[in-house]
């Protein structure tokens, strides 16, 4: 059987040196990478090769315009071939930098073909760096399509909380603030460190990482806004998480005007919330490097009749069981703010003081859909 690990990022010498210790580590191991640069040209490059060197070369061309698009196209058919060679024990997808490795490990388990890990390689000093980098992909010659609109701290900040491992280079910039900002914003991952392994000839940490097993539903649930797994309360190093909980609405106008403030508080921001002009529909909040995006994750499980639960998956049934209120069900507040520095305390005050008064709780839902939809063109419904 084959095995798949998916190895990405967007430190690429992190990413590297992670896949040359694989390839060493794991015989029979080869890497397939596709080299986006080229994308400009109409086509897109791909490389296959083993410890010794390059086994085969050749050209995707690009699908409706979308580097990414044909990466997805030629991804399987490479992986099939090589599975059915029978000689490679584990294909290492090395991703281009901006290829997100949701995307591309749904891909490979929808083709059939067992993926057993996947890992973001990161460079501990320059977590920080890239998490407060608001600069489009675009202007750095990192956008997979044309009509990529992704910026470099959003994309970072899906690939180092999508993966279960973290592959970390030694990194004589890297201190305390800068592990202990990694260990807050990805608190459940396995950290291993990349040329760190075992003189006896056993297989090495990242080796095992790499085949110990992945399960893509799980990791798309652990990602869904509704019941994702969000950090936790920590405070260590100078890096704090602050995780904020309520059951009341958020007054839409107060809130948006005070969208700048909340964005910039934190390094990295997510979450899901509640406007009291929509009072069905749970919103998602995902916030780096200065920038914000809002968007429906569909409604809350509360708004929907006894029947519908039916279709909806038994982790979402499970996660708003666990959060469950006798007047407002599964709608809540749900953030999640972590940063060097933080000022706790002033960004509670300034989340406190978005929700609804007294009075406008009081006054029901019939007159909370009557307030000003400050956030309908943010939305673009």
């Amino acid at each position: 059987m084959l095995s798949v690990a998916i190895v990405g990022g967007l430190h690429a010498d992190a990413r590297k040196a992670a896949v040359e210790q694989l390839l060493a580590d794991v015989p029979g191991s080869v890497v397939l990478h596709h080299d986006l640069a080229t994308a400009t040209a109409g086509t897109v490059v791909r490389t296959v090769r083993d410890a010794t060197g390059i086994l085969s070369a050749g050209e995707a061309p690009l699908v409706n315009d979308c580097a990414c698009c044909a990466l997805r196209e030629d991804l399987v058919p490479e992986l099939l071939r090589l599975r059915d060679a029978g000689t490679t024990r584990l294909a290492v997808v090395e991703l281009w930098e901006s290829v997100e490795p949701k995307a591309m490990a749904e891909v490979v388990a929808a083709g059939g073909l067992t993926v057993t890990g996947v890992i973001t390689a990161v460079d501990p000093a320059l977590l920080l760096p890239y998490l407060g980098n608001g600069d489009d992909l675009t202007e750095r010659d990192l956008a997979a399509a044309a009509t990529d609109q992704r910026t470099v701290a959003d994309t970072f900040a899906r690939q180092l909380e999508y993966a279960t491992v973290l592959a970390l280079v030694d990194s004589p910039e890297a201190d305390d603030e800068d592990r202990e900002l990694l260990a807050q914003l990805h608190p459940t991952a396995r950290q291993v460190t990349v040329g760190h392994g075992d003189p006896a000839g056993a297989q090495s940490p990242l080796a095992h990482a790499a085949l110990a097993g992945f399960d893509v539903e799980a990791a798309a649930a652990a990602q869904h806004p509704a019941c994702a797994l969000l950090p936790a309360e920590a405070d260590a190093h100078g890096v704090s998480t602050l995780v904020w909980h309520r059951r009341r609405p958020f007054h839409p106008e107060r809130l948006f005007a005070a969208l700048e403030d909340l964005t910039c508080a934190a390094a990295r921001s997510r979450g899901r919330f509640w406007l009291a002009d929509k009072p069905d529909t749970l919103l998602h909040w995902d916030a780096a490097g200065g920038a914000l995006c809002v968007e429906s994750a569909g409604p809350w499980l509360a708004s929907l009749p006894d029947a519908a639960w039916e279709m909806v998956p038994p982790v979402r049934r499970a996660a708003a069981a666990l959060d469950w209120h006798p007047e407002h069900g599964d709608c809540c507040q749900h953030l999640v703010f972590t940063s060097p520095g933080l000022d706790r305390d002033g960004l509670q005050l300034l989340l406190e003081s978005c929700l609804l008064t007294d009075a406008e709780y009081a006054a029901g839902r019939d007159a909370w859909q009557q307030l000003p939809p400050a956030f309908d063109t943010f939305l673009e419904v």
